[in-house]
């Protein structure tokens, strides 16, 4: 499985954007995925999963509310809508795939990860 994501830039504090996943093959619609985010200088970070159907949603808290995460399995692509930005949302966002189909919120747990989007906040 091959991952691409997409979507990252600059902002504002308070606007949004929406980060796209896109993913090679055909056993993309059996995987949970997964956002996850690493700041300059800090330990990547969870931020959400969504099981192989779409059913079942995990958010983290620093993100609760602001972030949701979707996937559409006919265009083999995961989502990740971006709210209410903060400064502190300013990391490289990483999607990443788990052959088994439920969440999980570990990157230990992933079995494939993308290149990684740059997303930047300015106060």
């Amino acid at each position: 499985v091959q991952l691409q994501a997409s979507g990252g830039g600059l902002v504002q504090a308070g606007g949004s954007l929406r980060l796209s996943c896109a993913a090679s093959g055909r056993t993309f619609s059996s995987y949970a995925m997964g956002w996850f985010r690493q700041a300059p200088g800090k330990e990547r970070e969870f931020v959400a999963t969504i099981s192989w159907r779409g059913g079942t949603t995990y958010h983290a808290d620093s993100v609760k509310g602001r972030f949701t995460i979707s996937r559409d399995n006919v265009k083999n692509t995961v989502f990740l809508q971006m709210n209410s930005l903060k400064p502190e949302d300013t990391a490289v966002y990483y999607c990443a795939a788990r052959t088994t189909g439920t969440i999980a919120t570990k990157h230990p747990w992933y079995d494939y990860w993308g290149q990684g989007t740059l997303v930047t906040v300015s106060s």
